[in-house]
């Protein structure tokens, strides 16, 4: 309607007058609003939004700067509380299945996981890796571009998991971004296992002295 209320040298109420009775493009009303709502977003957000995100840089930068270099000890509890949070544990109704398994999408996490493992000098041989990844997605690419990452030859993966597509289940992660999960396996990984557990409850079980 602004368009050819434009064209015309009209008001917007003429030109809707004009032209009420024509058919709509549902998809391409849908598609127009979305850009217009999108722009006077920008418009009126734009430039709170770039100081947000330039504040958000120079906090992410300090507190970087700040953590420094971990050492050995700091390394083991951070590793044990990632473990713990994102790798396998032994359930209730399988006691003594204490096998290391982490598994992750963020390649951040998994270098720091893999940090952890070489300050508990676990050998590069006991390191087992394999990608689980949606059967929609380009499955050796991602195993290619999980190699890099961890820096072992893609041929020494263990076989891809393809998880099965499900249309009724709405995905954000698509798109060339995604390159699907990491597990990490870590033979013989059971003293390791019970290493971390200890570590757990002695973080968890922590009473600092009061000051007197």
């Amino acid at each position: 309607m602004g368009e050819i209320a434009e064209r015309l040298k009209v008001s917007k109420s003429t030109a809707y007058l004009w032209t009420r009775h024509l058919p709509l493009d549902a998809e391409l009303v849908r598609v127009r609003r979305h850009a217009a709502r999108r722009a006077r977003s920008d418009a009126q957000w734009g430039a709170r939004r770039a100081a947000r995100d330039a504040a958000r840089a120079g906090e992410a930068a300090a507190s970087a700067a700040w953590v420094g270099r971990l050492g050995r000890r700091e390394l083991l509890l951070v590793g044990a509380a990632i473990y713990w949070c994102e790798g396998g544990k032994a359930k209730p109704w399988r006691p003594r299945d204490c096998r290391i398994k982490f598994v992750n999408s963020d390649p951040m996490l998994v270098g720091l996981f893999l940090r952890f493992l070489d300050a508990v000098e676990v050998p590069a041989g006991d390191r087992r890796f394999r990608v689980g990844i949606h059967e929609t997605a380009d499955a050796l690419a991602a195993v290619r571009w999980w190699a890099g990452q961890v820096g072992v030859p893609a041929e020494c993966f263990q076989r891809t998991t393809i998880k099965k597509h499900r249309p009724a289940t709405t995905r954000k992660n698509v798109g060339a971004g995604y390159r699907g999960c990491l597990t990490i396996y870590v033979v013989g990984g059971s003293q390791l296992y019970w290493r971390i557990e200890g570590i757990m409850k002695g973080m968890s079980d922590e009473d600092p002295p009061c000051d007197r």
